[in-house]
């Protein structure tokens, strides 16, 4: 499979990813797209046959702290995406399911930078426990020990929410 074939089936996958770091669509995007460009500029640094999906959430995660320590220093802080209202939809199930998704939303908004991520990796990628510490370059359990914090706190805030 090529390169840009490989990288195509990422995508979605790396949005998710790009949506649990950022907070805001905007962010998100502008993240995802960043992660891209940088993984077409070093294509030949990717070896065939590895998994292009660890090696494009490093990218990615690399990217977004970049962008972290550019707004630091420059003394900008993150806006709120503003809520907008949502499209009805005739169905309870798929009004219920959506007002759920928002909440697990809004609560992994509320989870620490470090928990937040693991959660990302492991419990909404799939990836296993080995695979996210090394994306994250942390040891197996300092990813567990976040990966517990994070579960826990979002069923406290899952919880108050119901």
């Amino acid at each position: 499979m090529a390169f840009e074939d490989e990288l195509l089936a990422v995508l979605p996958r790396l949005r998710r990813f790009a949506h649990a770091l950022a907070r805001s669509s905007a962010d998100a995007d502008d993240l995802c797209q960043a992660a891209v460009e940088r993984a077409l500029k070093a294509r030949d640094q990717w070896q065939p046959g590895t998994r292009i999906d660890s090696w494009m959430y490093r990218i990615m995660r690399n990217s977004w702290i970049d962008t972290t320590r550019a707004r630091a220093r420059q003394a900008e802080t993150f806006v709120n995406e503003e809520a907008g209202a949502a499209v009805g939809d005739r169905g309870d199930q798929a009004i219920e399911a959506t007002v759920e998704l928002g909440n697990v939303g809004r609560a992994m908004q509320k989870l620490p930078d470090e928990q937040r991520e693991a959660v990302a990796l492991v419990l909404v990628e799939g990836l296993a426990y080995k695979d996210a510490a090394a994306i994250l370059d942390i040891p197996m359990g300092t990813l567990t020990s976040r990966l517990v914090r994070g579960r826990a706190a979002l069923m406290e805030m899952l919880g108050e929410a119901a």
